[in-house]
């Protein structure tokens, strides 16, 4: 499986306080990041998989909802985040 349970420590550890900070808004963006680029890759070799469609979909949305709250809450937090993830609005 392309997402196991170390790669998501990996992620959380990187973005979040620890590996066990799965909560926080930087280490919840950063993985939805990583799946969304997954999705991607996986839809430009499935054209026709519409399922995958929706739910990439979904998660853009879900990371688009949370990228919104950040930038509402603390503006310097959402610069920093998108500029360490490598995303734009």
């Amino acid at each position: 499986m392309y997402l196991d349970s170390t790669k998501k420590k990996e992620i959380f550890s990187e973005h979040g306080k620890d590996a066990n900070d799965t909560g926080s808004v930087e280490s919840q963006v950063a993985l939805f990041t990583y799946r969304i680029a997954h999705l991607t890759n996986h839809l430009r070799q499935n054209p026709k998989d519409f399922a995958t469609e929706r739910s990439m979909k979904m998660l853009v949305g879900k990371r688009r909802r949370l990228l919104d709250y950040v930038a509402k809450k603390d503006i310097e937090r959402y610069r920093a985040l998108i500029a360490k993830l490598g995303i734009r609005r």
